[in-house]
């Protein structure tokens, strides 16, 4: 099965590097291509991509604006994941708690950037688990845990849930806790629901931000 990209940057260089990456692999293809996020809702509904290499710094709709239109208006949405120069960027985390599924760096190496988008496409794990909690630990808000409360994880979900922050795949989960790989995914799409949560990397974020798990401890 071919998982389809969208490559999203200004920097037409880097499109062109993206491409040639993502093209030299028998299950990863590239649909299209856009200078600026304005032009992703249109490439969007035209290809149906599965995942979106979105620049997060665009001089005129940015990455973090043109994920949160995108999760907004487009049903059934791509995952999206941020391209950035830095990894500790405030834009990161916004683009995150946008709705973004994880984060590349430009300067990741070939294998990084094939291997970052197979896993946002699969979205059975956490991507850079160990960035997300440093970017949490410096921007992320603290609180308490009300958010969970409400959420009425039973006591499996929210075992789950930390087992997901640290970054845990849906088989590692099972071997952890001595069960099926089809009753993780159970409890993941519960946990999900729940938290009114897309994916596990928002999940894992409003975790986080809530208190329920805390960076030192993630």
């Amino acid at each position: 099965m071919t998982t389809t990209v969208l490559i999203v940057d200004d920097d037409e260089l880097v499109r062109i590097g993206l491409r040639a990456i993502i093209d030299a692999q028998p299950d990863l293809t590239v649909v299209g291509e856009a200078a600026d996020g304005a032009e992703v809702p249109p490439l969007v509904a035209r290809f149906r991509p599965d995942v979106v290499l979105m620049d997060v710094r665009m001089p005129a709709i940015d990455g973090i604006q043109a994920t949160r239109h995108l999760l907004a208006t487009v049903a059934e949405p791509p995952r999206v994941l941020v391209v950035t120069t830095f990894e500790n960027d405030e834009y990161v985390y916004d683009a995150l708690r946008a709705g973004a599924s994880g984060f590349l760096l430009k300067r990741a190496r070939p294998t990084e950037v094939v291997e970052a988008v197979r896993v946002v496409a699969r979205s059975d794990s956490l991507l850079f688990p160990a960035a997300i909690r440093r970017l949490a630990t410096a921007y992320g808000p603290s609180g308490g845990c009300d958010g969970l409360r409400r959420a009425r994880l039973t006591e499996r979900e929210a075992e789950v849930l930390r087992l997901m922050a640290v970054g845990l795949s849906n088989s590692e989960i099972a071997a952890e806790l001595v069960v099926g790989v089809e009753t993780v995914k159970t409890h993941v799409g519960n946990v999900l629901a729940k938290l009114g949560a897309r994916d596990r990397t928002q999940a894992v974020i409003a975790a986080y931000e809530s208190g329920f798990v805390t960076p030192a401890a993630g």
